[in-house]
């Protein structure tokens, strides 16, 4: 070290004794790429909160913003940031998820009260806002956290397409982590579930290698998790904050990791679930579908004895009679059912109501009753030739493939509907014919362009890969037959599915005809409710809206006949996680009315 580096500090000293200077207007442009105060794209943001948890300092807080509306994908929160704590390093622009975050390069901004120091970006507007000038996210696919998923292990489809194998073989302990590390933890998705469940919370378990734990926060919302692990819709995936640069977050995927990893045999020791005690109490529960499970356990968990009564021969509804096994194996819905059963709950199998015992009799023996039958009616296109007997319902044939009932394999099969259960007896009638013929001949036409089908987006793409024809965007106008023989499917042109209002009310080029050739038609357009075994008596005493569906209070799913709850595909449609959040939220409503 020289004398010279000796005396430096020294000579600092002397700036002490002068007389300090504040330029208000120093005049002088920071450099392009200065990180001064934050601009944020309102709009663009989501309201994650990633900027206020990377932050050191905490300048930025998630505040509700009167301008913008909460909704599905948005908090509904903006960040506000304080620059009494700011150092501006830009973390909270580098891990911004949307990239609506910014700084500009602007450094001068003259208040006397510090509290003015403090706004919201791009709410509170500044001079700096249209400042193109200052730091932003460098181009390219620069993140703190991988923008794709880890792969999906899963059988080609030369290796699945002559069989009922399940298709998806899940996550390995190092991917399941891989993708666990990838959420950055805001909660979105939680607002968008049906059922609220804590996925950040069990996403974070995965990551703690604490699976255990993961399972327990599972079990305050769905019971179900085996099952919802391989076919929920995963909403929550489509508002995934990751999803707006890269690929959400696979959120299914890591729900069925964590039930797999978990044996039946140490649920009660892992749930820490001890017998509860009983309130003398008893509910009846018509149907064993989603519903109707997830209704069943939270009553047991509340005290409450508990009897199903299932019309089939085992209990999962729709999951086991509409859901193919290469989608939904039996023995993952047996894992779920058997935990609910191994709570005391009583399930009546081959008990059909209205029939095996009358309706007025649930209404005498118990104190309350929920009918969560589900949609096991399918719906016909009723055009010409639709009575044919080679024409078959999709859910019929999916619910006798279940029981191993034998069904017609034609050599060619046309399928008309674009739903996720078209898709469903599509593939499934693929792989008979294989097994069958050797080779697959199977059509599936819909009203809908393939951008509007309402099926998953996998499931069309599996389905072509297992040499099913899909072939969407026409009207059906016949059923061909010729000497009481199918010979195919007449149709026209779809223009569009819906009017200018939203409503249901196809439009048609009748110039545009196409026809597809089978020997056996399949409808998969829609199911229906078969309320048949609810008397007339009572059905006339139920409020129903203009469209003659039954109403319920959506909070209790409670009927206008006070002991009578209604919930499950009836009331909301054909989604297994809408299923289990009203059957959690009518056990709640069920214990409120037998608690007043």
């Amino acid at each position: 070290m020289s004398f010279k580096d000796v005396l430096i500090p020294f000579k600092a000293w002397g700036n002490f004794f002068k007389e300090p200077v504040t330029l208000k207007n120093p005049m002088r442009e920071a450099a392009p790429r200065y990180r001064g105060f934050h601009k944020n794209n309102v709009n663009e943001c989501i309201g994650c909160g990633t900027c206020e948890s990377i932050c050191e300092n905490e300048a930025i807080v998630m505040i509700p913003v009167d301008s913008v509306e909460t909704k599905n994908g948005d908090s509904g929160l903006r960040p506000m940031v304080d620059y009494g704590r700011c150092c501006w390093c830009g973390l909270c622009v580098d891990v911004c998820t949307t990239n609506s975050l910014s700084l500009s390069n602007e450094y001068t901004w003259v208040a006397e009260d510090p509290e003015e120091m403090k706004y919201i970006p791009g709410v509170d507007k500044k001079p700096w806002d249209e400042n193109e000038k200052g730091w932003k996210k460098p181009e390219g696919n620069f993140s703190y956290y991988p923008l794709e998923r880890p792969h999906m292990q899963e059988l080609h489809p030369e290796d699945r397409d002559h069989s009922f194998i399940e298709i998806v073989k899940g996550y390995s302990d190092e991917e399941a982590l891989l993708e666990a590390d990838r959420c950055v933890e805001c909660g979105i998705c939680t607002a968008t579930c049906p059922a609220h469940m804590g996925i950040p919370e069990y996403i974070k378990a995965i990551r703690n290698k604490d699976v255990e734990e993961g399972l327990r926060i599972m079990y305050e919302t769905n019971p179900l998790p085996e099952i919802c692990g391989r076919i929920c819709t995963h909403k929550c995936e489509t508002v995934c904050s990751l999803g707006h640069r890269g690929e959400p977050i696979s959120i299914r995927w890591l729900k069925r990791y964590i039930a797999d990893q978990v044996p039946t045999s140490k649920y009660a020791e892992v749930l820490r679930q001890d017998s509860v005690e009983q309130n003398g109490k008893k509910v009846a529960i018509v149907g064993a579908g989603p519903a109707g499970l997830s209704a069943a356990y939270y009553l047991r968990q509340l005290g409450y004895s508990v009897t199903i009564f299932e019309k089939l021969i085992a209990a999962g509804g729709m999951m086991r009679y509409g859901i193919p096994e290469y989608r939904l194996p039996y023995d993952q819905i047996d894992k779920d059912v058997d935990y609910i059963l191994a709570q005391g709950v009583d399930i009546k199998y081959n008990t059909e109501i209205g029939k095996d015992i009358a309706f007025e009799k649930l209404e005498q023996d118990f104190n309350a009753v929920y009918v969560a039958t589900g949609l096991h009616s399918g719906r016909s296109t009723r055009v010409p030739g639709s009575d044919h007997a080679m024409v078959f319902q999709a859910i019929d044939l999916l619910r006798k493939i279940t029981l191993g009932e034998p069904i017609e394999v034609a050599e060619k099969v046309v399928v008309i509907g674009g739903g996720n259960v078209a898709m469903d007896i599509t593939r499934s009638m693929a792989r008979l014919q294989k097994i069958k013929y050797g080779k697959v001949n199977v059509i599936a036409t819909a009203l809908e362009s393939e951008d509007k089908m309402p099926a998953d987006r996998e499931e069309i793409v599996e389905a072509r890969e297992e040499n099913a024809v899909i072939n969407p965007g026409w009207g059906p106008r016949e059923i061909v037959v010729e000497n009481n023989t199918v010979k195919g499917l007449k149709v026209v042109r779809c223009l569009s599915v819906f009017d200018e209002t939203g409503r249901f009310n196809p439009s048609f080029d009748e110039a545009d005809t196409n026809f597809f050739e089978a020997d056996m038609v399949v409808e998969s357009i829609g199911q229906g409710a078969d309320l048949g075994f609810i008397p007339a008596s009572y059905m006339e005493k139920l409020e129903k809206d203009p469209r003659g569906r039954i109403k319920v209070d959506p909070h209790t799913y409670q009927s206008s006949l006070e002991w009578l709850f209604m919930g499950g595909d009836i009331i909301e449609g054909p989604d297994v996680i809408h299923g289990v959040a009203n059957g959690h939220k009518a056990a709640k409503g069920i214990d409120l009315l037998l608690n007043k």
